[in-house]
């Protein structure tokens, strides 16, 4: 077979690995790209001419959600800090928020000479306000707290609407807000695949406890650890982050201050637990773990895979805690907020740092990633939450700008580029 093959002289490479495409090491300061004809380049789309790939294989669905803003009584008020999503399909899909701010328009420019020289705000061409970090940010307040350190309530936030659901077109068609009294800072939202009642999960690392509803929300059915009561045991947590489910088992990331795995049954029952606090800032020992932000399960091999935050790596271990292997994600900044495994055995994860969306394969290897930073429609700032329906559709909940936001896949996409569907076993 021919190949196109392009020389490129740098003292920089010593060796290359790109996807699609095959790279071939000559000598020290040189490498060859070798592409075969008709392979269309290494964009998510084959034969793309131009082009960046800005939100890669996918386009933005400017305008959606309808959402908070079409609701009577809430023109003046917005999305709070976005912390999760689910899309049990694609009329039906959860947006979790940390309560609502004031809805203002972006402020015209302003010089502080008080402050400082050269010195003016907002700055041009990034986002303004931060809607979940800061003293005017989203609620909760500090975790001991009475919510003062955020501002006044009904001035700087409202404690309403944390849980709605939304159709295809992001307009609301259920609000949970007899639970907003429950929550205190719900971290994520799931359904269990292998659930034919499709029971709603939800995790709030404030209140220390999972809360598992009815799937209309008319009923909380159980809660698993004690509301307002942190420990380290088999009764307890310390602010749990998120849950992945096998069908005879139920993992728990937890979390932020136990850094560890508990796995339960999926009827709620202890069966063990697994990970030591590590030493900061960074831990190298497997087991060992500086905050626990994201797990995920291969369901093929039943593999546990643990988002080791704050060490940049992942853990990977069998379903009885066992270690197996571990990858890094990246240096500093590198900041993984949670990771995801679909159909297609990709693990995909969300970089809060470096506004990435990154695909691996199960052993590590780089796939793909995408993203580009700011507020306008299809950028990113803080992804926190993630989801795919059974259309493809890409949804994700953003803590930094206050949104959710939904995607849809570009005509001729590469597959491979795209997040796979979820595993759905006991329902469509």
């Amino acid at each position: 077979m021919k190949c196109n093959i392009k020389t490129v002289s740098t003292s920089l490479f010593r060796s290359v690995s790109i996807s699609f495409g095959i790279g071939l090491l000559l000598m020290p300061g040189a490498y060859v790209v070798a592409q075969s004809p008709g392979s269309g380049g290494f964009s998510a789309i084959p034969g793309q001419r131009g082009g960046q790939d800005i939100f890669g294989p996918y386009e933005a669905v400017e305008g959606w959600p309808r959402g908070i803003l079409g609701l009577p009584g809430h023109e003046a008020w917005t999305t709070g800090s976005g912390q999760s999503i689910f899309a049990e399909n694609p009329d039906r899909i959860f947006l979790l928020h940390r309560g609502e701010i004031p809805n203002i328009e972006r402020p015209e420019q302003e010089v502080y000479e008080e402050v400082g020289p050269n010195l003016a705000f907002p700055v041009r061409q990034v986002p303004w306000r931060n809607a979940s970090v800061g003293i005017r940010s989203s609620l909760p307040g500090a975790i001991d707290g009475d919510d003062t350190d955020r501002g006044e309530s009904g001035v700087d936030h409202r404690w309403e609407h944390i849980l709605v659901v939304v159709n295809r077109e992001g307009e609301v068609i259920e609000e949970w807000t007899q639970w907003d009294h429950l929550f205190r800072r719900p971290h994520y939202v799931t359904i269990n695949p292998y659930d034919p009642e499709k029971h709603v999960w939800i995790v709030d690392d404030f209140r220390h406890a999972i809360f598992k509803f009815t799937n209309d929300g008319s009923e909380l059915v159980q809660t698993i650890g004690i509301p307002n009561e942190s420990g380290n045991d088999d009764a307890h947590f310390n602010r749990p982050t998120f849950l992945a489910f096998l069908p005879d088992a139920m993992y728990v990331a937890d979390g932020y201050a136990n850094t560890r795995v508990v796995k339960f049954d999926n009827d709620g029952n202890y069966v063990s637990t697994w990970g030591e606090k590590g030493t900061p800032p960074n831990e190298t020992r497997p087991n060992y773990m500086n905050n626990v932000h994201g797990i995920a399960v291969n369901a093929e091999t039943r593999m546990v895979y643990v988002n080791d935050r704050a060490n940049n790596r992942v853990q990977v271990f069998d379903e009885d805690g066992v270690y197996q292997d571990e990858w890094s994600f990246g240096p500093e900044p590198t900041d993984i907020h949670l990771i995801y495994i679909g159909a297609d055995n990709i693990l995909w994860a969300a970089d809060r740092a470096t506004t990435k969306i990154l695909g691996y394969s199960l052993d590590g290897t780089l796939l793909y990633s995408w993203g580009v930073f700011g507020d306008f429609a299809g950028a990113q700032w803080g992804v926190h939450g993630l989801s795919v329906d059974q259309e493809g559709n890409f949804y994700i909940a953003e803590v930094g700008n206050g949104r959710t936001q939904k995607y849809m896949p570009r005509a001729g996409a590469r597959p491979e580029t795209m997040l796979g569907i979820p595993i759905y076993s006991a329902w469509d």
